[in-house]
């Protein structure tokens, strides 16, 4: 049985792909279920983010596997295989527990070291274990990434100084203009990314507006940063009067079209920075061709982002130490969990020889009372259980080894087991 992963991110493919590969919250059960479902795939799990959209995979073969997951890309996408091939990266084994770690850990993020990946790869995997998709070897294996995302940034200053897409997103705004001090910058969307543009933009001294489809929520978030709230049927007009717009909704389209802004702008001239954080895009392409308007997407942002890698290499080092170290620490406990049905097996088999005997002098037993058989019960399982509690123990220590290896065969030889 093989870990594997097959993917695509912000390093691979330009947005206009990622965005035709993302899988929306509302359809991630069916996903899930279309993944584990195919002949070669035990569990899944399916991490789908601004950066990413990846399968976990525990696998019966490698290259089944492979087949299997590169044609779900092909449905989602509506890509053919052979566009979408050169796209993917693919890992087995320990290779993909590296990588898995390292994205829990913010080293293959957009923004180095960015906090929110670790409850997005926590929430894709708590959806797989509620689909019943994600079991003992890749629930494991995720419960371990989660604790090397947060050793990482423990032990660490990966995620010091900038630390998620949004707060990358108003550093990017201000060395573009300068600064944002008194800029009329307008939000569209108020969930946890519009959320954080919000906070950073009212320490960065602008005016923030803020517009969302649901009211209760823009409303919260206009409080809780002393913003303006305007509703979304009025976002054209807000339009109108920004300096600045951020846009992270969830929409799935785009809700600021270069119709839209035309009309607001109505030949101006001012200049108008746009940043589009959200995927799918929230802003038409078309938009960044009109006088006087920049346009930022995601791949700008990576591209701005990746300065900071040499600026704390010395991070990404010790980062990676510990990648390797756990790494290391999760095959010796996977090849522990691998001996453990060995050594049942082999106390199953010294308990059918036990029962047997038991049941062979049963008969000159026949004085005894239920307690006295009792007793004997108890007497010879505990014969049994010291007879094999150290080589339990120093297979499960061994597991994983050469050793591990060689005292399998010896006991499947020695005690028949198949």
């Amino acid at each position: 049985m093989s870990i594997v992963v097959i993917g695509l991110n912000h390093r691979t493919s330009p947005v206009e792909v990622l965005e035709k590969v993302m899988i929306p919250e509302n359809e991630m059960q069916k996903a899930l279920h279309g993944i584990a479902s195919r002949d070669d795939i035990r569990e899944a799990v399916l991490l789908s983010t601004c950066n990413r959209t990846e399968v976990y995979a525990s696998a019966e073969r490698f290259h089944g596997a492979f087949d299997d997951i590169r044609d779900f890309f092909c449905e989602v996408s509506g890509l053919a295989a052979d566009e979408i091939e050169p796209l993917l990266y693919t890992q087995h084994d320990e290779w993909a527990v590296t990588h898995l770690f390292a994205v829990s850990s913010g080293l293959d993020s957009a923004v180095l070291g960015e906090t929110e990946i670790v409850g997005q790869v926590r929430g894709a995997w708590e959806t797989a274990m509620v689909e019943g998709v994600s079991r003992s070897t890749l629930n494991l294996l995720f419960r371990h990434a989660i604790e090397v995302g947060k050793r990482a940034r423990t032990e660490t200053g990966i995620s010091r100084s900038t630390a998620s897409v949004s707060h990358a997103a108003v550093e990017m705004a201000t060395e573009i203009l300068g600064s944002l001090e008194g800029s009329r910058v307008l939000v569209v969307g108020a969930g946890a990314m519009g959320e954080g543009v919000a906070v950073a933009l009212s320490r960065a001294g602008a005016g923030v507006t803020v517009v969302n489809r649901s009211h209760d929520r823009g409303t919260a978030l206009a409080d809780k940063v002393g913003a303006t709230l305007t509703d979304f049927a009025q976002l054209e007009h807000a339009l109108a009067t920004a300096d600045v717009v951020v846009a992270c909704t969830g929409s799935g389209e785009p809700v600021v079209t270069a119709d839209m802004v035309r009309r607001v702008r109505n030949g101006e001239s001012t200049p108008l920075l746009v940043v589009d954080i959200a995927l799918p895009r929230d802003v038409e392409h078309a938009v960044g061709e009109l006088d006087g308007v920049t346009l930022r997407d995601l791949d700008d942002l990576s591209r701005w982002a990746s300065r900071g890698l040499a600026q704390r290499a010395a991070e990404v080092d010790q980062v990676r130490s510990i990648i390797s170290e756990e790494v290391e620490r999760f095959v010796v406990e996977q090849a522990k969990r691998q001996a453990a049905p060995l050594v049942a097996q082999l106390h199953e088999a010294a308990e059918r020889v036990r029962a047997a005997e038991v049941e062979r002098f049963a008969g000159k037993l026949d004085g005894f009372d239920s307690a006295q058989r009792e007793t004997v019960d108890a007497i010879t399982k505990a014969i049994v259980a010291k007879l094999l509690h150290q080589p339990s123990v120093t297979l499960r220590e061994a597991a994983g080894t050469p050793q591990g290896e060689r005292l399998s065969a010896a006991v499947h030889d020695l005690f028949r087991i198949d």
